[in-house]
């Protein structure tokens, strides 16, 4: 007989009490106004271009690494498991987290770390804040507005998901930021919803994990050596235990599977500590606790710190995976550079928004249709542009 649900917890948003939207809408008659926003995200065209975005492979190297949308379906899994759980609104929840990576553009990690080099003196350039541009502007699906028009708590997860970011509004790249606050107040010196907080805690546990299952498929390292590492050592050794002769690519994903159960495990339990230490008794009192409710436990969090750096020295800093980022790097680089010296090869709906701004203006024009690439385009389209053997 499955369980029934725990009892809604007095900390959890309501769709009722939402503050709405920027834009005032009729309800749906079938869909919470979270419902409704996740099925907004879902069929954007953000959404569909993380198919062939990725965050350590690229997306060409092989079909079974995760890519950016199998990582936010993961996250959204998480997450709505979570708050389920802990007795927070799923629907909230899972909607930040599919959110959450809309804004990154190809090639994971070393795609944004080259545009904000090239940004540099035009703005800067940051995936959160792209992520919230993404939602509130560049998706154009609508006649009365631009973005996806989300409610007041969505997105105020999007951008401050980890916790207040009053901190980062003197940076360039926040402007956007700054400029929408000043017309929509999100109250960026509070920390956001215990949804927001469970979807980016399940960002932690989901990327960890597949991480760890990525690198051991890609024989950038073996479960004999994760066995000696923290947090994921533990499950490789009492799946084997369990399981003595079984299949290595079964035991693989056995460790792994435990590893998020305890994952899990130890936020609900930190979570429910917290809450219980502090007596949260509404939302507003989530938003001015003056630290994370939803977390993990001091123990996880150095275990957790161990994992990171096994796979910093052996992952992500691998040579292989070093040649790649040069590659990505190299190839954004130029395609920037390009746009901007001769903005008239880009596509029409393009050229058109860059065409009689000034300089900054149209790198944030070019960013943007960068950024929008996954990363099978962005070889394809270099390749159109400086190799002379294509002509289409």
């Amino acid at each position: 007989m499955a369980s029934s649900p725990p009892p809604r917890a007095p900390f959890a948003e309501t769709p009722a009490t939402s503050r709405g939207r920027k834009i005032a809408e009729p309800h749906s008659r079938t869909r919470t106004d979270f419902a409704r926003d996740r099925d907004r995200i879902i069929h954007s065209t953000a959404f569909r271009r993380l198919k062939e975005k990725t965050q350590v492979f690229v997306a060409h190297e092989g079909d079974h690494f995760r890519t950016r949308l199998t990582h936010s379906l993961e996250v959204a899994q998480i997450a709505r498991s979570l708050a389920t759980a802990l007795g927070l609104d799923p629907d909230l929840a899972e909607t930040i987290a599919l959110a959450h990576d809309l804004g990154h553009p190809p090639f994971g990690h070393a795609g944004e770390d080259e545009l904000q080099v090239q940004m540099q003196s035009f703005g800067g350039f940051d995936h959160n804040v792209q992520t919230f541009r993404v939602v509130t502007k560049l998706e154009r699906r609508y006649p009365r507005f631009e973005g996806l028009n989300l409610t007041w708590e969505t997105l105020e997860g999007v951008i401050k998901h980890n916790g207040p970011v009053t901190d980062q509004l003197a940076k360039p790249s926040w402007a956007a930021i700054k400029e929408f606050d000043a017309e929509y107040d999100l109250r960026l010196d509070t920390w956001a919803s215990a949804e927001a907080q469970v979807a980016a805690l399940s960002d932690d546990i989901a990327y960890n994990n597949h991480d760890v299952d990525d690198g051991v498929l890609a024989g950038l390292f073996n479960l004999a050596e994760l066995a000696e590492v923290p947090l994921i050592g533990p499950h490789v050794k009492s799946a084997r235990a369990d399981f003595p002769g079984c299949d290595p690519g079964i035991l693989r994903l056995e460790a792994v599977r435990r590893m998020i159960g305890a994952m899990v495990d130890d936020v609900l339990a930190e979570t429910a500590r917290r809450a219980a230490a502090d007596n949260v008794r509404s939302p507003e009192e989530v938003r001015m606790l003056g630290h994370a409710l939803v977390a993990f436990s001091r123990d996880m969090v150095e275990d957790l710190g161990q994992l990171r750096r096994f796979l910093m020295d052996r992952m992500y800093r691998h040579w292989k995976v070093n040649r790649t980022r040069s590659q990505a790097r190299r190839i954004l680089a130029e395609m920037f550079q390009l746009f901007m010296a001769e903005p008239d090869v880009l596509p029409a709906e393009w050229f058109a928004r860059a065409e009689g701004r000034d300089e900054a203006g149209r790198a944030r024009v070019v960013c943007d249709y960068i950024a929008g690439m996954t990363d099978r385009f962005a070889i394809e389209e270099h390749r159109k542009l400086f190799h002379l053997d294509i002509w289409n």
